[in-house]
């Protein structure tokens, strides 16, 4: 076993859109329904056909719902009164541009927002810098494609927020 120590970076855009205004702003550029990544793997033959075949669900900032996990479903029951929606995105032909670099890339590819309700009736929208996470060694390479990333994740969060 090894460990290696790293820091993330945590970006946070707040929004005077309500949660949920940000929510639909942010699904009608990624889309409604998560893709059937999976499925498409199995499906497509080559890397030529399956580049094709995922072109077709990427939206208009590049990205496409994955999943959505509601933690405002269940943290009432606690006690926490909150809308929280985390929501799982990506992109796998962004993905390889930095997994071709390191493999152990792919454990924060998909990239994954949280959606809040904030007290005043506005919002946030928080992530962890993908860059931050990925790039734990030296690795020019991995970091220049880790940044276009960054610099897509952030555009479309100003974009929705």
């Amino acid at each position: 076993m090894s460990e290696t120590p790293f820091t993330g970076v945590r970006v946070r855009h707040d929004s005077a859109k309500s949660y949920d205004e940000l929510l639909a702003a942010l699904l009608a550029d990624i889309g409604e329904q998560p893709v059937p990544i999976n499925e498409i793997s199995a499906a497509s033959g080559d890397w030529r056909s399956y580049q094709e075949t995922v072109e077709k669900f990427v939206g208009p900032s590049g990205f496409m719902l994955f999943a959505l996990l509601d933690h405002g479903g269940w943290i009432p029951k606690a006690g926490i009164e909150r809308k929280a929606m985390r929501v799982i995105l990506g992109n796998p032909l962004i993905a390889i541009t930095m997994i071709r670099h390191d493999v152990t890339a792919a454990l924060f590819a998909p990239v994954e927002l949280l959606l809040l309700d904030e007290e005043d009736g506005h919002s946030s929208l928080t992530y962890v810098k993908p860059s931050s996470l990925m790039v734990v060694e030296p690795n020019p390479a991995l970091l220049g494609a880790a940044e276009q990333l960054d610099a897509k994740l952030t555009a479309l969060a100003a974009k929705v927020t």
